[in-house]
């Protein structure tokens, strides 16, 4: 049996980025390692099943992708494209397979960890505006939200799955 791992915050990594960033990568590692972790043996159909009326897990895993670029794409001081618009209304689609969930989580991660460490520690205070409303906020309060928005799902993904499996029974 495998030794388990402290949380990626407590495991002394990543110590060449500013301790904010770092913060953020820590919280995104977290979240990876906890989908792993808490939908291990959930199927296609599992993944998509919308117990109790919640969400669904699959819900949960493409809106931790798909919002974490639009919100960088916020910090990095650009407006949402197309592209993003069509995909935060795709996310509820429950057709998705267990590989597209987790290979679509798993690059959209990659990619933001590569975007974070590009954020200067000295810009952190920038003004950015945020939505169609352009609601003001700094590049440090979208990245600490990047970081808690993708918790705050991952709980609700594990809690989904645990109801899925505990229905198997």
């Amino acid at each position: 049996m495998t030794a388990k791992l402290p949380e990626p915050w407590l495991r002394g990594t990543l110590t060449e980025v500013p301790p904010v960033l770092r913060a953020v990568l820590h919280a995104l590692e977290l979240c990876w390692n906890d989908v792993q972790r808490f939908c291990e043996g959930l199927s296609s159909e599992e993944l998509n099943m919308s117990p109790l009326g919640l969400p669904s897990v699959a819900f949960h895993l493409k809106h931790i992708a798909r919002s974490t670029d639009r919100l960088l794409s916020y910090a990095e001081g650009r407006t949402l494209g197309d592209d993003q618009l069509a995909a935060k209304q795709s996310e509820l689609d429950a057709t998705s397979t267990r590989a597209e969930l987790f290979s679509e989580l798993d690059a959209a991660l990659k990619r933001s960890a590569v975007r974070i460490r590009g954020f200067s520690a000295s810009r952190l205070d920038e003004v950015r505006l945020v939505g169609k409303k352009q609601l003001p906020t700094t590049v440090a309060g979208l990245l600490v939200h990047v970081a808690d928005h993708a918790q705050r799902h991952v709980g609700q993904a594990v809690t989904t799955s645990k109801i899925v499996l505990a229905q198997r029974r």
